[in-house]
């Protein structure tokens, strides 16, 4: 059966990274959309950008698309978007699908769920860029994002990163409706994701949140996106099979 993606990127991407996913995708016989979100255009200023502003540019995608029986997927960050829009797409969903991706309690902004050396660096680097942006060290995103790349894809990938807007990080979200929903959920976990460390990874957390998600494996780190591209788009399609 074909299956119609909508892919929600991660902090600092837009729908540009989704592009070899997508081409596995399509190639499959999907039809699958990318959106970029308010916010994280290459041009975009982060300044005054807010999580909500990020949920409400995903619901008008998907309204003035025409969309339905979606598969939406969300990367990271991008969960938090899922969650916000979930409840005003709920006609149009078939699935929710969470890659490596925050699952908020309610009033829980994406720093509060963050180890608190990650909440400070982002504050501080949103405070020094001039415009409200947070950006990832190199080093940070080498070592713990996409060790599974070499260096020179490493610093291709990290350079066409955009400024997140903090706000997206800070916001605290009313999540009520959404865990009010009753809808399939997949939590995809890249095996080799280092992202959030010990008592703060993924798999300890977050998929617990989902009513009865169907767990997936998948190899590959933070950024598989890039790095094991087939292997994830593997991974959605085995979502799909709920």
């Amino acid at each position: 059966m074909s299956e119609t993606f909508v892919l929600v990127t991660g902090a600092c991407h837009g729908g540009w990274a989704w592009r070899s996913v997508a081409n596995e995708l399509r190639a499959a016989g999907h039809e699958v959309h990318t959106p970029t979100l308010a916010g994280l255009g290459e041009d975009d200023d982060p300044r005054d950008v807010t999580l909500t502003d990020c949920v409400n540019s995903l619901v008008e995608y998907v309204e003035r698309a025409g969309l339905t029986d979606i598969t939406l997927v969300g990367h990271s960050w991008g969960g938090y978007v899922l969650v916000g829009a979930a409840p005003r797409l709920a006609s149009r969903l078939r699935r929710l699908v969470f890659w490596s991706a925050f699952v908020p309690n309610d009033g829980e902004s994406l720093i509060d769920a963050c180890p608190p050396h990650y909440g400070e660096m982002f504050r501080a680097v949103a405070a020094a860029s001039g415009n409200n942006g947070v950006t990832f060290p190199f080093e940070v995103f080498q070592q713990a994002f996409m060790q599974d790349a070499d260096e020179e894809t490493q610093r291709i990938v990290h350079s066409l990163l955009v400024p997140q807007p903090l706000g997206t990080f800070t916001e605290k979200p009313d999540t009520s409706a959404f865990y009010a929903m009753d809808i399939p959920t997949a939590y995809v976990l890249s095996e080799e994701d280092l992202s959030l460390p010990g008592e703060w990874h993924w798999a300890e957390r977050f998929p617990q949140r989902l009513k009865n998600p169907l767990m997936i494996e998948t190899p590959g780190s933070h950024e598989a996106l890039f790095t094991r591209p087939a292997e994830l788009a593997d991974a959605f399609l085995r979502a799909c099979a709920q």
